[in-house]
């Protein structure tokens, strides 16, 4: 439910407003913009609570027919999300770069790899300390050992690290260390989770589950901006179809749809689509024609050797190459690297 107050609703009015709403046990999200001031109602909204509001003063129109995640929806918030993290804004006019190596190996590849990707154009440093595998036999990663490495890599370049977390009982680990939660495709829907992330004040990328729908990937979001956490951004990375000639097939439209459905950053994964390097600037490209407001893609300073997904890794001058090919396309709807 989303309540619409009056152009010039005075303060007064707002004040009752919200009350009124908290009053019946419910959260507000209020979003301002020139022409009206919309709040979003979020909880379990009583049968009368419309009524109620429509009859206060300043409130203009009530919408019953709204998404059922208000704090994620475009509907209680117009204007698109921008999140700062250090030096890099996520959401705004540039496309952010997040680039790294799959798995942390050792300090000598996460250190060649975070300058490397800085030298190509990457504004974060992405890596895995700890790796969900298929297999229990693969490797697993570094854990805390990964995340001082990342963090030694950082404190040398500069770029803000971005890292998996896997279990709500290592928030306060990964935290020391890293500057962005990742929640990866296979805990989407890991509540406890979302809920834990969601507590932390490190924004979150979130990505999509490899067989969720765009509205379970909303109500994920949710999760996490309901426990109070309001720096969430969207990954779109493939999802599994009857295809199998990439590793997921990208869901491009979802990019388009996503942007049109939630005011949250939207980032495209085409490492993880393609699972082959040589596909991986086409699907870059596709996802910022489409909408997206950052990539994030897995380099190596040598995928031959890599333990975790070296064929879908790029080489440094393979990431500078597509970096270089990417910046025309940015400019050309609107956006800057």
């Amino acid at each position: 439910m989303i309540a619409i107050l009056s152009k010039n609703c005075p303060l007064s009015h707002k004040a009752y407003v919200v009350r009124l709403i908290e009053s019946a046990g419910c959260r507000v999200v209020v979003s301002e913009t020139e022409e009206e001031t919309r709040m979003g109602v979020v909880g379990s909204v009583p049968d009368d609570l419309a009524v109620r509001l429509l009859a206060a003063d300043g409130v203009a129109e009530v919408r019953t027919d709204t998404a059922p995640y208000p704090m994620v929806s475009r509907e209680s918030h117009p204007d698109p999300t921008r999140i700062k993290i250090r030096d890099v804004v996520v959401g705004g006019t540039e496309i952010a770069i997040i680039a790294g190596p799959c798995s942390v190996e050792s300090q000598g590849q996460i250190m060649d790899s975070a300058r490397a990707v800085r030298a190509g154009g990457a504004g974060m440093l992405r890596g895995g300390a700890f790796k969900p595998r298929t297999s229990p036999y693969s490797f697993q990663g570094l854990e805390k050992e990964g995340l001082q490495h990342l963090a030694a890599a950082r404190a040398e370049t500069g770029l803000p690290v971005v890292t998996e977390i896997v279990s709500s009982e290592d928030v306060e680990l990964v935290a020391e260390y890293a500057d962005v939660f990742q929640v990866g495709a296979r805990n989407m829907q890991n509540f406890r989770l979302l809920n834990a992330v969601g507590r932390s004040p490190k924004p979150v990328l979130l990505k999509r589950g490899m067989s969720a729908t765009v509205d379970e990937l909303l109500h994920a979001a949710e999760y996490i901006m309901s426990a109070g956490n309001p720096r969430v951004m969207l990954c779109e990375r493939g999802i599994r179809t009857f295809g199998n000639h990439t590793r997921n097939t990208l869901d491009v439209g979802a990019i388009a749809v996503l942007k049109s459905r939630t005011h949250l950053p939207v980032i495209v994964d085409p490492s993880h689509a393609a699972g082959l390097r040589e596909f991986v600037p086409q699907l870059a490209m596709a996802g910022i024609a489409a909408g997206a407001d950052g990539i994030i893609v897995e380099v190596h300073p040598d995928p031959s050797v890599a333990m975790s997904d070296g064929r879908q890794s790029l080489t440094p001058q393979g990431f500078a190459d597509m970096v270089a090919k990417l910046r025309p396309l940015a400019e050309a709807v609107g956006r800057t690297l």
